[in-house]
């Protein structure tokens, strides 16, 4: 089993395009506690993997969640880096990449299978300094104080070279003190209250990728940023336009110049992407060299019929974008800027470039939804139907730190449930229903809305096996205050024990 495990490395190396090596003082694992396939289709952790090896005397060596832990438990092997099949234990540093909450489970799986303990308080000088940054630093990394020495909080393509010009050779407690006062910086223990996140100069965009290769989510697509940030002010989105001062453009011939020739798919990722007042003229630019495209976030209001055509041209099938609302009252009320009109437009697109279906992404569980919202929902997708095929991909809303709409309560499972149940009946097979779990939605919802003692509970969960049962065990023993709920529409908001409640 073990040379198993070794040769799917070697294979997947073998296969990549862009891997970079050199000797370094200052070496790094870097980490991403999902599996490699997801973990490689991440511009974020490629951009950073990117700019540790362009630090002077530092150097970057990847690794992932096992994608079966337990056989490297079973034959005692520890995670292993993919460049050079260093054991993690081995790095003076390792740095995880985190995009949202769940992936603090994967995390205390990569630390336990290499041996270093999982409390920051339990490590000593021997073991490696463990550094966190990411997406979800953006919303709520308390979570992750337990486990890290220091978090890197919002973009961190500049504090990751001071953190490398300080790290080698200091001693662990002047280097966490320095940070402790630094914007962007967050060491636990230490750092009294969240500091600001840190915002990059625009000359370090855009963000790209540095290895291409056919073993991801995003099959040897090339990843590139036309832009960074959101000049919308959805209520429920951590990435709206107060955070880090909205959207950042980048001119499209930049964008277009960084794609490598062998780059045959390409991938335009963002938080608004088609809001770029240029997008059209980049999407042309990448279609007529021959290439296949994949946009991040298609906005209704922004697509039209040469947009689709582009799209189509380069190998659309399925046209995704949002509604995240179950009526136009709903969306009205996270000012979400989406119309019933912009969504029949989208869908009269699919059908008229010949594409297969239209994707709708939604949120059931807002406040103040009703009964009524859900008839709304129904209706109008039978409404789309007609015109083109349409999946709905329904998630339960989950109310995130740094947004309006951080502390507002998570519906109860059971209501959720009889939502869904209501969508799926009221659409007779007609419409495919794709609902995410009301209960790992309840999860996350504790870890984005808790501190530390939620850190705490997800490591006890993940101790106990990860079940769901777990994790409403743990957070009942940790005491983790966040159980607010409202179980029906309209229904007063309660206070519950949690293994009641749910």
């Amino acid at each position: 089993m073990t040379w198993s495990i070794l040769n799917t490395i070697r294979q997947r190396v073998r296969a990549e395009e862009g891997v970079l090596r050199k000797a370094s003082s200052t070496r790094v694992a870097l980490c991403h506690p999902s599996s490699y396939s997801v973990a490689m289709s991440s511009l974020g952790y490629q951009a950073i993997y990117r700019e540790i090896h362009s630090h002077p005397d530092a150097s970057a060596e990847r690794a992932f969640l096992p994608d079966n832990p337990e056989s490297h438990r079973k034959n005692h092997l520890p995670v292993l880096t993919y460049e050079n099949e260093t054991p993690l234990s081995d790095f003076p540093v390792v740095a995880f990449s985190i995009a949202y909450e769940l992936e603090l489970a994967g995390m205390l799986e990569m630390l336990d299978l290499s041996g270093i303990p999982l409390l920051r308080e339990d490590r000593t000088d021997r073991h490696p300094f463990v550094l966190a940054g990411g997406p979800l630093t953006n919303s709520n990394p308390v979570i992750l104080a337990p486990f890290v020495d220091l978090i890197i909080l919002g973009e961190g393509e500049e504090l990751i070279h001071t953190f490398l010009d300080a790290v080698a050779g200091a001693n662990r407690e002047k280097l966490l003190a320095g940070f402790s006062a630094m914007r962007g910086c967050y060491v636990p223990g230490v750092t009294p209250n969240l500091p600001a996140i840190a915002k990059v100069g625009d000359d370090r965009l855009p963000a790209c990728s540095q290895i291409l290769t056919s073993s991801t989510v995003l099959a040897s697509m090339f990843l590139i940023e036309p832009e960074r940030g959101c000049s919308r002010s959805c209520t429920y989105c951590v990435m709206r336009q107060t955070t880090n001062g909205g959207m950042r453009l980048v001119p499209p011939e930049k964008a277009f110049a960084l794609i490598p020739e062998n780059a045959r798919r390409v991938g335009l990722v963002g938080a608004a992407v088609t809001d770029h007042p240029r997008i059209q003229e980049l999407v042309y630019k990448i279609v007529a060299s021959g290439r296949a495209i994949g946009i991040s976030s298609l906005r209704a209001d922004r697509l039209d019929e040469e947009l689709v055509r582009l799209l189509a041209q380069g190998g659309y099938r399925t046209l995704t974008t949002a509604s995240d609302g179950a009526s136009q009252r709903m969306r009205n009320q996270i000012d979400r800027k989406t119309s019933e009109q912009h969504l029949i437009r989208a869908a009269e697109l699919v059908r008229s470039a010949g594409l297969h279906r239209l994707k709708l992404y939604e949120m059931v569980g807002l406040p103040g939804e009703t009964p009524e919202d859900i008839d709304e929902l129904v209706r109008f997708s039978m409404e789309i139907s007609k015109i083109a095929l349409l999946s709905l991909s329904i998630s339960p809303f989950v109310a995130k730190r740094n947004t309006p709409l951080d502390g507002e309560v998570f519906e109860s499972i059971p209501s959720i449930t009889a939502k869904l149940a209501k969508i799926r009946s009221g659409l007779k097979g007609k419409v495919e229903v794709r609902p995410s779990s009301a209960r790992w939605a309840w999860v996350e919802y504790m870890l984005s809305q808790a501190g530390e003692s939620a850190g705490l509970a997800a490591m006890d969960a993940w101790r106990a096996g990860g079940s769901f049962w777990s994790w409403k065990q743990a957070f009942f023993r940790r005491e983790v205050k966040t159980f607010r709920f409202r179980p029906v529409p309209d229904g007063p908001e309660t206070v519950q024990d949690p293994l009641r409640q749910i």
